[in-house]
Order: structure tokens, then sequence, then C-alpha cells
């Protein structure tokens, strides 16, 4: 039996992307901040929510960095939210954040944005909100494009390189929704929290070799 290692740095939801990835027969699945673990793990799985300076603290602190440099080259690996968002070069929040920088790109705060209307965006963008894909890939199978997944965030990322991005969301304005390279796949949006499309993306990425 394959095994899914949920890393554990103390900043995120995990047991529920865990159920999740229980729920559609991904494998054996350890939420765990063992490096060893997560070394020996068939994929891993990267979730994140809250403020990205004490998530890239924790990080940091536990050798994670590195680590998912590591692992994330050679194996299927999902970002999932602030843990998409970390894998940029610098966030905007909390007056300036350098991150992992496994992807070129910045992340921006929404509330600075108009939205086509000329009116302010509400922040957090919080709900469902379509998803188009980009560009064909694995882990967007059975999902059809325009699908609906949800989302809780206040800032977008901007992407370094836009054949990096295989979906796109609106809110205001176009952001990247998900990206990808390699083995490497990152959502901005919660597919533990996503229902049917959300799940199928789940199963698609415990059945993916991580080519691409």
């Amino acid at each position: 039996m394959q095994t899914v290692a949920v890393i554990d740095y103390g900043m995120g939801n995990l047991h529920s992307v865990a159920k999740a990835l229980e729920h559609v027969g991904a494998g054996r699945v350890l939420v765990t901040s063992d490096a060893k673990v997560i070394r020996e793990a068939d994929r891993v799985v990267f979730p994140g929510v809250g403020a990205i300076r004490d998530c890239m603290a924790e990080i940091r602190r536990l050798g994670f960095d590195e680590l998912v440099r590591e692992v994330s080259a050679d194996r299927p690996f999902l970002g999932i939210c602030v843990g998409m968002q970390a894998l940029l070069e610098r966030s905007e929040e909390n007056d300036g954040v350098d991150c992992i920088g496994l992807f070129p790109g910045q992340v921006r705060f929404f509330g600075k944005d108009l939205s086509e209307d000329g009116e302010r965006l509400k922040v957090p963008h919080m709900g469902w909100n379509e998803v188009s894909q980009a560009v064909k890939h694995p882990l967007w199978h059975d999902i059809p494009d325009n699908a609906r997944f949800y989302f809780v965030h206040s800032y977008y990322i901007e992407a370094g390189k836009p054949q990096q991005v295989v979906g796109r969301g609106h809110y205001g304005k176009d952001f990247a929704a998900a990206l990808a390279e390699g083995s490497r796949f990152a959502v901005q949006f919660h597919p533990e929290k996503s229902h049917t499309h959300g799940l199928q993306l789940l199963q698609n990425f415990a059945a993916w070799d991580g080519r691409w």
C-alpha cells in the first residue's frame, strides 16, 4: 500500500485533508512532522492556513523548506492554500516575507485591487468560484472545465512563469488558482472542502505518477 505524508508544521487543517485522502482511497495517510517519514512517503501533501510569516517561521525552524525542495522533486507533491503560497518566491503579507521559491512569482493582497465595477474587493475572497483549466493535466482528469471549488484567501498568486499556471480563477481580476511543474502541483482552493470535484482532484493525485 502506498503512503501519503501530510506535512505537519503546526499551521493547517491537516485532519480534514487526511480524512478526504482516506475517503478517496489514497492509501496509508500519515499526518507527520517526521522528516524521515516524509522522505519515505510515496506522495507528499503540503497544506497550510494562517499568516505566511508564522508559516514560514515554522517551516524554516523545522528545516522543511529544504525538505520540501527535496521531496517535491522526485514524487507527486501537492501544495494547498497557504501551502501553495509558501512555494512562491515572496509574499507581501506581513510587510513582506521571503518564501521557499520553488515557483517564481509573488503573493499579492486582494484588498489593493479594484473590481471591474470600480469597488474595493471584499477580503478574504471566500466561497465557491470557477476554475478554468489553462492546460490539460492529469490532476484535472474527470473534472469539467470551469468546475467550482471552495476558496478562502486574502492573498493571490501572481505567477512569474505563465506557462506554470494550469488553472485560473477570477475575483476582480484573474489569478493563478493552480500551478504545476514536473511532479509539483499546487492549488489555492481547498480540495478537501470542494465536494465532488475536490475529491476527484485528490483521487487523481493518489493515482498520478508525477509525470507531466
